[in-house]
């Protein structure tokens, strides 16, 4: 028997991330993950996976070319490479997450923070990003082949005109927020160490809170459904996924 679901807006769980630390969650359709970026200049690397078959996953280049943008906010779907929804995004107050920078690794760490293992430093060690999603994906199963691109909430990476990329400091002051809501069951991989472009040289990763927030499904006339056209096809290729699912009941 199905258990009565909690009442829409209702918490279910809340977690802090401190800097630099790595933490995963199935994200179960109809319920929302929302971060906020507690102190400001945080960063989060996100990777998205259906959380039944893992070999479906987010796919950064179907998702930005099918929103004809190049960042991420609200009214953005992220998309699966079978085209199907993983997660959209419902509210912002930054208004632009970056999706094509990726995480850093070992050698840009110690090269701009210096070297600095748990031996001696413990919990202040320097951690990157690479190796701190690998070792989460490893809870799952998963490993090196399955480290797609990712999304670094909070951080804002721009375009000058000779086409290079820079880092835009204060983007994201304290008590910003972004909230992910999952249309389908989506295993959520997170990561808050330094954005690979930051310039500070400083080692300063910053806390993000993580709340699981019951939100219920997308009405016919939610805002990252009408966005684009596209985004109404993705829709319903979504529901046709989960039409056998509904039909029996399931608490969604």
């Amino acid at each position: 028997m199905n258990p009565t679901p909690p009442a829409i807006g209702t918490i279910v769980r809340s977690e802090i991330l401190p800097g630099a630390r790595h933490w995963s969650v199935e994200l179960r359709r109809g319920f929302a993950l929302r971060l906020t970026d507690l102190e400001g200049g945080a960063n989060c690397a996100a990777l998205f996976y259906d959380a039944h078959q893992h070999l479906e996953r987010y796919n950064m280049a179907d998702t930005l070319k099918g929103q004809h943008t190049a960042f991420l906010t609200r009214g953005h779907c992220l998309y699966s490479d079978m085209g199907r929804i993983l997660v959209s995004i419902t509210a912002d107050s930054c208004g632009w997450h970056d999706a094509v920078c990726g995480v850093g690794n070992a050698a840009l760490v110690d090269a701009k923070y210096g070297v600095s293992h748990y031996q001696q430093a413990r919990n202040e060690c320097h951690r990157n990003g690479r190796d701190s999603l690998l070792v989460e994906l490893g809870k799952w199963g998963m490993g090196l082949p399955d480290l797609v691109a990712n999304v670094n909430f909070f951080s804002k990476a721009a375009v000058d005109v000779d086409g290079n990329l820079h880092f835009v400091q204060g983007h994201s002051p304290a008590g910003s927020l972004v909230e992910l809501r999952a249309e389908m069951d989506t295993l959520v991989v997170l990561d808050t160490c330094p954005h690979p472009l930051d310039p500070a040289t400083r080692w300063q990763p910053k806390p993000v809170r993580a709340d699981i927030v019951h939100v219920g499904p997308a009405g016919d006339d939610d805002v990252c459904r009408l966005s684009r056209p596209e985004n109404a096809r993705g829709f319903a290729n979504t529901a046709r996924h989960h039409c056998q699912q509904e039909h029996a009941g399931r608490v969604l």
